[in-house]
């Protein structure tokens, strides 16, 4: 990709200058060094994406220079060049982390190949890395308390059986994380995890959405051989719920039927079918609402302040040790997603580098005004989707520093769209 940055670094002045000029001739960014320390304090100084690193150099050689070059940036894609190396040398570079080995005198057709390769290889180990952190924060039981200790080793036992699993907690509490964490840490990891929000569907939407309607198939079928979460499973309907117990019964001992892991906010006889609560009841984890471990609420604040800022290219701020405090002694009804979008709030709209008192809402003591509760029962339907237009648009709005243009942009309708729904949802335009 042209632009990248690249370092050459050989003791011949003649090859540093060759190859520098065909390098930014391709577009690419060059850097020469002449010896392995040079390089070193380069490397130190600026990022590079690959580096042509001959082997032999005064001082510093450059199997030498190649270790500490990877223990500085482990992302560099290394090329080793020499005129005279042996194969134990070339086996020596890869262990320790080059890409390839090429001799001289150079092919400037093969040089480049090469090059480019290491710089693609080098891009897909970075994504690579970043979905993979993106998995590892999808299913990351936060909190160290004693009660979520236990979760995390009840959803590790949970992982290594295939047995259904019966997740109860508050919404908010991070159902969901924990389901995802069995699934990813299963047999069945290498296949779909799909979940149907039962509360969220009437019943013939939900029949639909679990069995199919004969001209497409139901998550049952398009989870199968991996993991199906079916969210506050005891929402369902009596007749729903008789027919997901013999499903379970019939699908008992294929290995090739999707895996079953429900959850609810709690275990009571009002709402469940009884045949149902026995089959799914077979492991059974409770998640505790965050009010009931107020030890883990700051270390999930400033774990979220720094995935959030992250996320949006902002500094990262720090708490001012009283409203970690408030945290503290607030309820959090919305659980561990109303301090995720109570932070995100933050992150956007509180300006300096410490989040203060100030910058809290109206329930927590602070001047930014009430915050929109999405966890309360709503009325009616339009009430709810009100209150979340309402949060939508403000954090769009937020993240466009205001612009409407931008902020549409952002949601995929128009500016004037906009202006409808933010009046709709009791906002003002201006």
């Amino acid at each position: 990709m042209a632009g990248e940055r690249i370092l050459v670094v050989d003791d011949e002045p003649g090859v540093r200058s060759a190859l520098e000029g065909i390098l930014r001739d391709e577009g690419f960014t060059v850097i020469t060094a002449e010896s392995g320390e040079q390089a070193i304090e380069q490397v130190t100084q600026m990022p590079f994406d690959a580096a042509l690193l001959d082997v032999w150099l005064p001082g510093r050689d450059g199997i030498d220079t190649l270790t500490e070059l990877r223990q500085r940036n482990r992302d560099l894609g290394v090329v080793m060049i020499s005129g005279h190396a042996t194969i134990d040398t070339a086996v020596r570079a890869t262990k320790l982390g080059a890409f390839d080995f090429i001799e001289k005198p150079l092919s400037i057709e093969r040089t480049l190949l090469v090059l480019r390769n290491a710089l693609r290889q080098r891009r897909l180990e970075q994504r690579n890395r970043r979905l993979l952190d993106q998995l590892d924060r999808q299913t990351e039981i936060l909190g160290r308390s004693p009660a979520m200790e236990q979760v995390r080793s009840q959803a590790e036992a949970a992982a290594a059986a295939d047995a259904p699993v019966l997740i109860v907690g508050q919404r908010g509490t991070g159902r969901e994380i924990v389901a995802r964490r069995i699934h990813a840490r299963s047999k069945r990891s290498e296949e779909s995890f799909v979940s149907v929000p039962a509360s969220a569907l009437d019943e013939a939407a939900a029949a639909v959405a679990l069995f199919g309607d004969g001209e497409r198939p139901g998550r049952l079928a398009l989870a199968a051989g991996g993991s199906l979460l079916l969210e506050d499973v005891d929402r369902l309907s009596p007749q729903l719920q008789e027919r997901l117990a013999v499903w379970l019964d019939m699908s008992r001992g294929e290995g090739s039927g999707a895996r079953l892991l429900a959850s609810a906010a709690e275990v009571v006889a009002e709402g469940w079918h009884e045949p149902l609560l026995r089959r799914l009841d077979v492991m059974r984890i409770a998640i505790p609402p965050l009010r009931e471990r107020r030890e883990d609420i700051p270390l999930i604040a400033e774990k979220f302040m720094r995935d959030i800022s992250l996320e949006y290219a902002r500094p990262e701020k720090r708490f001012d040790p009283e409203v970690l405090s408030r945290f503290r002694a607030h309820d959090w009804p919305g659980n561990v997603r109303e301090l995720s979008n109570l932070v995100e709030r933050l992150v956007l709209m509180s300006g300096g580098t410490t989040v203060a008192v100030s910058d809290l809402p109206e329930e927590l003591g602070g001047d930014a005004g009430p915050a929109e509760d999405l966890y309360r029962v709503f009325e009616s339907l339009d009430d709810g989707l009100a209150a979340y237009a309402r949060f939508a648009i403000g954090r769009a709005l937020a993240q466009a520093g205001g612009d409407r243009a931008k902020a549409a942009a952002a949601l995929n309708t128009s500016e004037e769209r906009l202006v409808e729904r933010m009046q709709a949802a009791g906002m003002e335009p201006g």
